[in-house]
């Protein structure tokens, strides 16, 4: 699993076919260039938007067959050109980056499943074609795992969060439970903040298991990366569950002890049942 940006997603492991690995790293490269342009530094929000338009008219000029200096879009070009893939899902991403820029706050969990729909899935949808699994049996499994995986990122983030002034926990869900932003801000985990947190971690638990089918299905290697990424999702979302959602004072992560068990929890992984994601209450 990487440790730095785009954690929860796989990158171009030594398990991945040689072929394929600078293609994956190509792709990456855009993701997480975009994501920075959105998050880091003091840029403002007009500088931001506005490098992020620059990345649209990049990939505007790819699709014209029109000639670029930059050192990431030739790279992404020849991947893009070489695996025919479609250049929705780049749009997407830069349309979720863009959002993260000026909306803080989601209303309720469909608002931020459309967000994931786009700062997400798209990953894991590029991932399918290039790897030559892109099919309708796949693609919903896909989203799930990559949906879950932006979720556990916002549930391990909501201290790093509540600093940039972005809440991803649902409006009508924190009314719900009882919990509003001052306890974000004094990082105060009761009885009613560890519910939510159970709430939102068995949710994002449920659709991990949900995609699971498709670790599974990948042959080889690329199989062996997804059942990787798979287990090490639900690992963090059991230090979630054991913290009692405290992110405050340590941000749960995969460690390199965590790494015996994670091989072996991909190498026996099976799609098991599941309840349904429980209803607030």
């Amino acid at each position: 699993m990487p440790v730095d940006h785009y954690e929860n997603f796989p990158v171009a492991s030594l398990l991945l076919p040689a072929r394929l690995r600078e293609s994956v790293k190509a792709i990456y490269a855009f993701a997480r260039s975009a994501d920075d342009i959105a998050d880091e530094g003091m840029a403002s929000d007009a500088e931001r938007l506005a490098e992020l338009k620059r990345y649209q008219s990049e990939l505007d000029a790819i699709e014209a067959g029109q000639p670029t200096r930059d050192a990431l879009f030739l790279r992404l070009r020849s991947t893009i050109l070489d695996h025919d893939l479609p250049l929705q899902p780049f749009r997407d991403l830069l349309d979720a980056f863009s959002q993260d820029v000026t909306w803080k706050r989601y209303a309720t969990f469909a608002e931020l499943m459309d967000y994931c729909r786009r700062s997400a899935d798209p990953v894991g949808r590029l991932l399918l074609r290039l790897f030559g699994h892109d099919d309708a049996r796949s693609r919903p499994l896909s989203d799930s795992i990559c949906s879950s995986l932006q979720l556990i990122n916002h549930w391990q983030d909501i201290a790093i969060d509540w600093r940039k002034g972005r809440v991803y926990l649902p409006q009508d869900e924190l009314a719900r439970f009882g919990v509003d932003e001052i306890q974000i801000a004094e990082g105060r985990c009761d009885a009613a903040w560890s519910a939510l947190m159970d709430f939102q971690i068995e949710r994002a638990r449920a659709m991990m298991i949900a995609g699971s089918p498709l670790a599974r299905a990948l042959p080889g290697r690329i199989g062996f990366e997804l059942r990787l990424i798979v287990a090490g999702g639900l690992r963090v979302l059991d230090k979630l569950r054991d913290a009692r959602g405290d992110v405050f004072r340590r941000r749960p992560v995969i460690m390199q002890r965590d790494w015996p068990g994670l091989l072996l929890r991909a190498l026996l992984l099976r799609a098991p049942s599941c309840r349904a994601a429980p209803e607030p209450t």
